[in-house]
């Protein structure tokens, strides 16, 4: 059976393909995405033609509770992933982190309430447990707020979690380890290698090279957050989605290196160091929750996603600033 469904965030990373694979299983997708005088819908716009014919678009704010209020109306599920994740803006626009990923928050939380909405998917990050205090990571680590955009997830979290207990709004917390692929920005670790090395450079420039993560190729991770929402068991619980693999940022980097370009090599650059005291040093998810619920399991090894996500970048580098640090 298909339901009326709502994505917001839907013009970026993970909530573009999000959206694309709810089509594709027969749900009736209305994006919400950020309004702007381009009257760009981000990735929404680059879907296939028969793809992007079924989407209903809202252009709106998740700040603005009216628009997100009269976007939510008669949407079954809603998938919330509009949000600002850069870490390192974090630091210099901590507001911003409040307006958009609490209070924005917030909004869909009083919509849902008042709308009767059947199911909300609240999308967490893997940021909010911080660096391991043991491993894998399962859903009672601690959290810990390393920085202004964890601290605002684990705000954001908090508040789905109290709207469940308090007023039993049918909510799902879901934390996505490091969600990777095609469409996502030079912000992030792997795009950063990989459009270096598709360019030329023979200086690979990152930041720390001992941090480990736990990647997840990003169709997995669409995949995840449907399975969640058809789970009724799911209800009013947090649920991680990850793979149990972990590697560090210099194995990465080695790895792309000698698929793409193995002359190259890696330098340190200070910029892009986090704060001694705010850098996560280890990811390391536990999906066991994930797959006992709902039978979930990644159907992308991680070579496999690796060299979609080469082929992606690939055919679009224009599209990246390569001498830039993206925040």
């Amino acid at each position: 059976m298909s339901h009326t469904v709502m994505v917001t965030g839907a013009d970026g990373f993970i909530g573009s393909h999000l959206t694309e694979e709810l089509v594709r299983s027969g749900e009736r997708v209305k994006a919400f995405c950020y309004y702007n005088s381009f009257n760009s819908c981000g990735w929404i716009d680059t879907l296939p033609p028969e793809i992007r014919a079924e989407i209903e678009v809202f252009m709106g704010d998740i700040r603005d509770p009216n628009g997100v209020r009269t976007a939510m109306a008669g949407q079954e599920r809603v998938y919330h992933l509009a949000a600002l994740i850069a870490i390192p803006f974090s630091y210099h626009s901590p507001d911003s982190y409040v307006d958009t990923n609490i209070k924005g928050t917030l909004n869909v939380l009083q919509a849902a309430r008042d709308l009767g909405t059947r199911r909300l998917m609240i999308t967490s990050t893997s940021e909010v447990y911080g660096t391991a205090q043991y491993v894998p990571i399962d859903e009672h680590h601690p959290y810990q707020g390393q920085s202004p955009y964890s601290a605002t997830k684990i705000g954001a979290d908090r508040l789905a979690e109290s709207f469940y207990r308090s007023f039993d709004l049918p909510v799902s917390i879901v934390p996505p380890f490091n969600a990777y692929g095609p469409r996502q920005s030079a912000r992030a670790v792997i795009p950063t290698i990989i459009t270096q090395l598709l360019a030329g450079r023979t200086e690979i420039r990152l930041g720390n090279l001992a941090a480990t993560r736990d990647f997840n190729y990003v169709k997995d991770t669409a995949a995840g957050f449907m399975a969640i929402a058809d789970c009724e068991e799911a209800v009013g619980q947090e649920i991680n989605i990850a793979t149990g693999r972990e590697i560090s940022i210099g194995e990465l980097a080695d790895e792309l290196i000698r698929q793409i370009n193995p002359a190259a090599r890696v330098i340190c650059e200070e910029q892009r160091l986090r704060p001694a005291k705010s850098e996560v040093e280890r990811l390391l998810g536990d999906a066991t929750k994930l797959r006992q619920m709902t039978g979930w399991a990644p159907r992308y090894t991680f070579e496999e996603g690796l060299a979609e996500t080469i082929e992606f970048l690939r055919r679009h580098l224009d599209s990246y600033k390569i001498d830039a640090y993206n925040l």
